[in-house]
């Protein structure tokens, strides 16, 4: 394996970042938006930074206007670092409450399995062999 930095992640992740692998709600709900392609991947991509660095899974509750608009997804290393290459998604003053760490499920997952596979292989392409997803 030839080693990388977190930018190289970061550029794999962004190239691979398409219409094809945003969660279909946030699709149908914003459209493609080309100018913010953070939106929408942040259940997947954190999924995959858990596959390289392991750590735990953490999700909260976006809100809006007072009002609840889905969640967000990142990570915290198992050094206790909270690393979240999606948060620029959020440019319109939503706020992240209600944090949590979630228990990833064992095998395929229960929603977004093509999406987070097809968005793997695109960073596999870039990177080079992942580390299988935790089991």
């Amino acid at each position: 394996m030839i080693p990388w930095k977190l930018i190289d992640l970061d550029r794999a992740l962004r190239a691979g970042w398409a219409a094809d692998t945003r969660s279909p709600d946030d699709l149908a709900r914003a459209g493609r938006l080309p100018s913010n392609p953070a939106w929408g991947h942040c259940d997947i991509t954190a999924l995959i930074v858990n596959d390289i660095f392991g750590g735990d899974l953490m999700v909260g509750e976006v809100h809006s206007g007072g009002e609840q608009h889905g969640h967000h997804w990142w990570n915290r290393l198992p050094t206790g670092v909270e690393l979240d290459l999606t948060r620029e998604q959020f440019r319109d003053g939503q706020t992240i409450t209600a944090a949590r760490v979630v228990t990833r499920p064992p095998g395929p997952l229960p929603r977004r399995w093509e999406e987070y596979l097809l968005l793997r292989e695109r960073v596999i392409k870039h990177l080079g062999h992942l580390p299988e997803p935790a089991a």
